[in-house]
């Protein structure tokens, strides 16, 4: 059943299950189970040694320990048992604290999130996580909804790290291009030239964050990001407590009396500087001989070891200003042990999004799509919506951009050259901007995920908040490159998709208000 119409049979029961029961771990798991059924014609004993070889291949494959996997669920624990050090500390607190004396009003404590999102542009899981971890402290003394602030995240790591040449993802992005190129021996244009000049093209990236501030600065709350907000200002609510909720520290701990602003910001700025600094020796250490380049090293960097090492450090540096405080003071072993029962909830979501993923691979969804787009006779004007459209459904139900960019940049590339050259680059640019769509759609998206844990909110409300905002910028983005494939595509056609995009984002979530208001 591999690469036919029922391999897209368990992306589409999960999703489904996910919207009707928002309990994520039982839609990950039937998908699980479907799928490895589907894989051997419902079999049930080789079905079952299917899931037990997809979960053991997380942590040991190919006759060696899985690193990348565990390093990244050792940062998890790390970051939760950071949270928890700098909750005991007393200094979010007293960060909050620090804030709300500068920061005075909601909206700039959104805008201020907003603006952090789009500085931290190295890595989506860093920004996610490190987000997070800045604003909550604010967003919460400002009765932000915890559903609001995840929102903000996920709507600016992936669109921030797609647009950025020196980011993990830029780096992924430009090697493809660069295989790309070579197989279809186009020489009058270099990968990373290509990649600057879609960046005005990646027209969803820009939209999902031209929302952003729009949504902070006109107090734009669509569908049930409503519900959250009023609660949240009516109540001080800021989640949904009868859920589970992933890492929270609410009233775990009493803060520290003494706690100051350095004891949140140095782990912080520490995790940061050294993340950074490791994926460049990584990088550095992984580059092929003779190549140079700050592009060459991030196409080669280690971004789950740097993390870990990041993380290990900051940790290290957070336990030795906790100990520096007077007594009383949180137990440490307390504060170890609460930190990571924070990110269980995300680690558990985490591995049976990889096993959904792994299985969905075995039975080729995204290149049974990707067959469909041969068998179609497509008009080149239509190239850049059609490919949008197709990668942000990819990425839907597989539950990853970066496998979708993988599948489609090429199929994308071919059909272009053969077609119409001149939309060879908007045509790759839409695929980025659909497959970040779909990220932004799909509750088995890892970033997805480790928004919702940054900001301590249950999954699928944030999930489910967010989709009304992707939607709308996904229909901004999808007029725009309309717009691209029937104008001149190297001069009016860019300029008249932003146009679009500056004109619709503000129109349709205002005209949604007054509706709203009126009621």
């Amino acid at each position: 059943m591999e690469g036919t119409v029922l391999s897209v049979v368990p992306a589409i029961v999960m999703l489904v299950l996910v919207l009707t029961t928002r309990r994520i771990l039982l839609s990950l798991g039937t998908g699980i189970v479907l799928g490895a059924l589907l894989i051997h014609q419902f079999h049930f004993i080789d079905s079952m040694k299917e899931i037990w070889m997809v979960f053991a291949d997380i942590f040991y494959v190919d006759g060696a320990i899985n690193e990348g996997n565990l390093l990244l669920l050792g940062f998890l624990l790390l970051l939760g048992i950071m949270a928890a050090l700098l909750q005991a500390s007393g200094g979010s607190q007293a960060f909050g604290e620090w804030m709300i004396k500068r920061v005075k009003t909601r909206t700039g404590a959104q805008l201020m999130t907003g603006v952090l999102g789009v500085i931290i542009f190295i890595d989506d899981y860093f920004n996610s996580l490190a987000v997070g971890q800045i604003a909550r402290p604010l967003t919460d003394r400002h009765r932000i909804s915890r559903a609001k602030l995840a929102y903000y995240i996920d709507s600016t790591s992936a669109p921030v790290t797609v647009l950025s040449p020196i980011s993990s993802w830029g780096a992924y992005i430009i090697g493809i291009i660069g295989s790309i190129f070579a197989a279809n021996q186009i020489t009058d244009i270099q990968p990373l030239e290509a990649f600057v000049k879609m960046i005005p093209l990646n027209l969803y990236a820009w939209a999902a964050l031209l929302l952003v501030f729009m949504t902070a600065w006109f107090k734009l709350d669509v569908g049930p990001m409503r519900k959250h907000e009023q609660k949240a200002m009516n109540t001080g609510k800021l989640y949904d407590e009868t859920k589970k909720i992933t890492g929270d520290l609410s009233n775990t701990f009493e803060p520290h009396t003494q706690g100051k602003i350095y004891h949140l910001l140095l782990p912080i700025i520490v995790l940061v500087v050294v993340t950074v600094g490791a994926m460049i020796v990584t990088g550095v250490m992984e580059r092929p001989q003779g190549e140079t380049g700050i592009l060459t090293i991030f196409a080669n960097t280690d971004v789950n070891l740097s993390l870990f090492i990041g993380g290990f450090v900051s940790v290290a540096l957070a336990v030795v200003l906790l100990l520096g405080q007077s007594k009383p003071r949180a137990n440490l072993l307390t504060v170890f042990v609460e930190g990571v029962k924070t990110m269980l909830p995300a680690i558990y979501i985490l591995i049976l999004a990889w096993m959904i993923g792994s299985v969905i691979g075995t039975l080729q969804t995204g290149e049974y799509m990707a067959g469909l787009i041969g068998k179609l006779s497509i008009a080149p004007a239509m190239l850049p919506f059609l490919f949008f459209l197709v990668a942000a459904v990819m990425s839907l139900s597989t539950g990853t951009s970066w496998g979708t960019f993988g599948i489609l940049l090429p199929i994308a590339a071919e059909v272009s050259v053969v077609t119409d050259m001149t939309m060879l680059l908007p045509t790759m640019a839409a695929v980025l901007s659909g497959s970040v769509f779909g990220d932004h759609c799909t509750p088995i998206s890892d970033t997805t995920i480790l928004s919702s844990t940054g900001a301590g909110v249950n999954h699928i409300d944030h999930v489910v908040t967010q989709l009304p905002y992707a939607f709308i910028a996904a229909f901004a983005a999808g007029l725009g490159y309309l717009v691209i494939g029937l104008m001149d595509v190297l001069f009016v056609g860019p300029i008249l998709a932003l146009i679009v995009l500056a004109i619709l984002i503000p129109l349709v979530p205002m005209l949604y208000r007054n509706k709203t208001s009126n009621i």
